[in-house]
């Protein structure tokens, strides 16, 4: 095996985040309730305070049903693959389900660092048992939007709904790629439940009790696991993994239930043509709920926020307008143009055109634009098949073949020549804003080195042997790489890059294009060589993203199918462990064997860069959080 010696990986300073999801290459308080004499009464209302009367504006828009809609639209660049929180696993699909379904936690869109609120749940859950025991006491008052599943009566979110949502995740049915966070977490008796499934005419059973995950009454469920999970909150609180379900809707819509999302939140899908437009609309059944972020003290632009919304009823827009936008161009013109309100990530090609340095130009300023920079939490790769013949395996040969490859290829260049400097060299697979990053690591991972590169394809015969110009294996049959891309023109500038890089050590690339949702079918089955995308924080836990490599996780989260026992070991202890020195010196051994066998090669930690039109109000990106529309506003009087 090549000397693990040979890294470079130098330990952090102190310590610096799907369920993410996958992106095109893309805390812990309890909320404050408020003052004396409500407090009972906010509890058991779900309310935030005592602020339960409108403001002028809004009892107005009450007192006019028939007056402007306050509506909200923006683009996706990439086309989504539907709404069933048990089947989605890419960003876009992901943001449209949490704002229709909701978990029983959420995160306070204004507080940084992170912190977790309740959502539908009463108040926080009560954890005992080291980490192993969570009650989960929900408030009453919540209702699923109407369907036609329910008869025409109103439905009530009871227990029995997230308990029923969360089993979803183990019927093979659905091939969850979400199922890695409760697997990991070892939910008791649900991994048995699951394996019975799976057996020759075997059927998952809803019904059978289980130990992990039981109903106590009407509003309680528990949940117990295997092994203590100081951080599983986290996964309460992401509403496209532990968004309530009803059985009765899935029942009705079957295979078609990703077409057909029912959740509690504050909009319902109503209108959606695929790959095309997405139609959100006000769910007039959502419980009555108020805008109360809690700003640190000193966030000016915070504070100033929630004097301004503190009190008004949620949600405040009455639509959302998606339209899927692939092409940079277009996009950008439809922005300027004001046909969308949010350019939530300002393509990489108009970064000269809208930014003077880190500020707004000019001639967006005059125009009333508002503009958003913040990082993105996020790491983009290319991921190895570990399955693959050529690519894959942990033999000495092809380690060496990943490694160069990784020499070869400049994350640099593609920093500034494709993204305008809007990213960061990324070192290692956990990005800034997560437990675990080492803002002073130094690794192979950033290194352009084609020196390096041809030598360790000499050296373990990666040669070209019939003199054609391009290496062949080491058994002398040609050697071909196959990467997968989609068609826009930030892929195909990547592309571009990537074979200049290859051709340059004499390696041999073909690509092959489709378009996202084909991209990523064809990965989750384990068809493709290698692909660029990146992986998004849905925690501050920075284990999120070793669960990139973690065996078990295998065609989930683990899209290279990298299995190492080694790994595996650590990460099994970087799971239980409260965080401190000894898990932070963990997840560094974990990062040096991600360097060291490379199923992924990291590029960047990107910066998200956003514009706002006049009139939107609300809008901060929060680095976990995709459910930001119920706290956002659009002025019906403010012109486009």
């Amino acid at each position: 095996m090549i000397p693990l010696p040979a890294l470079r990986l130098l330990p952090a300073a102190a310590p610096a985040r799907g369920a993410g999801a996958l992106r095109p290459g893309a805390g812990g308080g309890a909320m404050g309730w408020a003052a004396a004499g409500l407090a009972a009464l906010a509890l058991a209302a779900g309310l935030a305070g005592a602020a339960t009367v409108d403001t002028p504006a809004q009892a107005a828009q009450a007192a006019d049903p028939a007056g402007p809609p306050r509506v909200l639209r923006y683009a996706f660049p990439v086309a989504e693959t539907g709404f069933d929180p048990a089947q989605v696993a890419d960003l876009y699909s992901k943001t449209v389900v949490a704002n229709i379904f909701e978990a029983p936690l959420a995160y306070d869109p204004l507080a940084r660092p992170a912190r977790l609120v309740p959502q539908t749940a009463a108040a926080m859950p009560e954890v005992s048992a080291g980490h192993t025991r969570f009650l989960v006491t929900l408030q009453p008052g919540t209702f699923f939007a109407d369907d036609p599943a329910f008869g025409g009566r109103p439905r009530e979110l009871l227990a029995a709904d997230y308990v029923y949502a969360i089993k979803r995740h183990y019927d093979p049915r659905w091939k969850s790629p979400s199922l890695f966070l409760f697997e990991n977490a070892g939910l008791l008796g649900l991994d048995a439940l699951r394996a019975e499934a799976l057996k020759p005419g075997g059927r998952f059973d809803y019904d059978r009790p289980v130990e992990g995950l039981r109903v106590l009454d009407r509003y309680r469920f528990e949940i117990r696991l295997a092994r203590p999970a100081p951080r599983f909150l986290y996964t309460l609180a992401d509403p496209s993994v532990s968004g309530a379900v009803a059985r009765e809707v899935v029942e009705r819509h079957g295979d078609a239930v990703m077409a057909h999302p029912v959740g509690t939140g504050p909009f319902r899908l109503s209108d959606w043509r695929r790959s095309s437009r997405i139609v959100l609309t006000r769910n007039p059944g959502f419980r009555e709920q108020r805008w109360d972020a809690q700003p640190a003290a000193d966030d000016a632009e915070g504070q100033a926020l929630a004097a301004r919304l503190r009190g008004r009823r949620l949600p405040l827009l009455d639509r959302v307008e998606i339209s899927i936008i692939e092409e940079a161009q277009p996009r950008w013109l439809a922005f300027l143009n004001g046909e969308l309100d949010l350019l939530e990530r300002l393509p990489p090609e108009f970064v000269p055109l809208a930014l003077a340095g880190e500020r707004l130009a000019p001639h967006l300023a005059r125009q009333g634009i508002g503009l958003q920079r913040a990082p993105a939490v996020d790491t983009t790769f290319v991921y190895f098949n570990m399955d693959d013949p050529v690519v894959g395996g942990l033999a000495p040969a092809q380690v060496a073949l990943r490694r160069a490859i990784g020499l070869a290829y400049d994350s640099a260049a593609e920093i500034a020549l494709v993204r305008q400097g809007q990213a960061q060299p990324a070192q290692g697979l956990l990005p800034p804003g997560v437990s675990g990053h080492e803002p002073a690591l130094r690794s192979e991972m950033s290194r352009h080195d084609p020196a390096r590169a041809q030598a360790l394809l000499d050296l373990y015969g990666w040669r070209d042997r019939d003199g054609d110009g391009w290496r062949d294996r080491p058994d002398g049959r040609p050697l071909l790489l196959q990467f997968a891309s989609q068609p826009d023109k930030t892929s195909r500038l990547i592309r571009e890059l990537w074979k200049k890089r290859l051709d340059a050590v004499g390696l041999r690339v073909d690509f092959r294009i489709a378009q996202w949702p084909e991209n990523l079918k064809a990965s989750r089955a384990g068809k493709l060589m290698m692909w660029g995308v990146a992986w998004g924080a849905a925690t501050p836990d920075g284990a999120y993203f070793l669960d990139l490599l973690y065996g078990p996780n295998a065609g989930e989260a683990n899209m290279a199918r990298f299995r190492l026992p080694a790994f595996d070991a650590l990460q099994a202890r970087i799971a239980v462990l409260p965080d401190g020195p000894e898990r932070a010196a963990l997840m560094h051994e974990a990062q040096r064997l991600a360097v060291a066998y490379l199923p992924y090669k990291a590029s960047s930690h990107r910066i998200n860069t956003a514009l706002t039109r006049p009139g939107l109000i609300g809008y901060r990106p929060h680095p976990f959080a995709s459910d930001f529309w119920r706290h956002v506003d659009r002025e019906p009087d403010i012109p486009r």
